[in-house]
């Protein structure tokens, strides 16, 4: 075993742990490396040279809800797309409203959301965002029925390389993409999605498009 000395010999540690994980690493699990205890500045100074060492590449550390990781830089994404078979996911107008609505003005209720779109909230469009992972159910309201209560998850944050809610962009500028992303929808896509027929010519956002109101996170190096 690799003795470590100083500063530098942790840093290599970190590195090769955070390289090897398949998802975020919290620091309570970084803290298990070593059998050295350190106070959080100093993990602070660790991570953020780590971080320094690493600002000139392709690839970069980013610390997000769920921990840190090391991911491609978004400037680079368009050129790593070339090498994927599968077509981005798709989601329509009125998923991404809704995740909008849940995001901003969570916990929300199905009917709260209804009454913002003012229309009818299909139940495929929640199950479609808790299948990618990005809402939860997390209580129900004290009223009649105990309606559910949604919110949005840590991987949500995760994936648009969010530390903190606090860091989403203003609900105007969500606003605006989405009224100029906007795609017709294909019958055989129309098929294939499970979205509701609230709205007869409902329009596409693929995940090009979605990527600028809701940037998914880059690929995991």
């Amino acid at each position: 075993m690799v003795t470590l000395y100083k500063p530098e010999d942790f840093k290599i540690v970190l590195e090769a742990a955070l390289l090897a994980a398949n998802d975020s690493m919290p620091l309570a699990e970084l803290k298990k490396l070593f059998d050295q205890e350190f106070d959080d500045d100093t993990w602070r100074t660790l991570l953020d040279d780590l971080r320094r060492d690493w600002a000139n590449r392709g690839v970069e550390l980013v610390q997000l809800a769920t921990g840190w990781r090391f991911q491609t830089r978004p400037e680079y994404q368009a050129f790593l797309d070339r090498l994927k078979n599968e077509k981005p996911a798709r989601y329509s107008r009125a998923v991404m409203e809704t995740l909008a609505i849940i995001a901003y003005r969570q916990p929300v209720t199905r009917g709260d959301i209804e009454d913002i779109r003012g229309v009818a909230v299909s139940p495929n469009i929640l199950k479609t965002l808790e299948a990618r992972g990005w809402i939860d159910t997390v209580g129900h309201r004290d009223a009649p029925g105990r309606p559910a209560l949604h919110a949005t998850t840590r991987k949500f944050l995760d994936d648009l390389a969010l530390r903190s809610l606090s860091e989403l962009p203003p609900l105007t500028e969500i606003e605006k993409v989405m009224d100029l992303a906007e795609f017709p929808t294909a019958p055989a896509e129309a098929e294939a999605l499970p979205e509701q027929a609230d709205r007869p010519a409902e329009e596409q956002v693929d995940g090009r498009q979605q990527a600028d109101a809701f940037p998914a996170a880059p690929d995991a190096a």
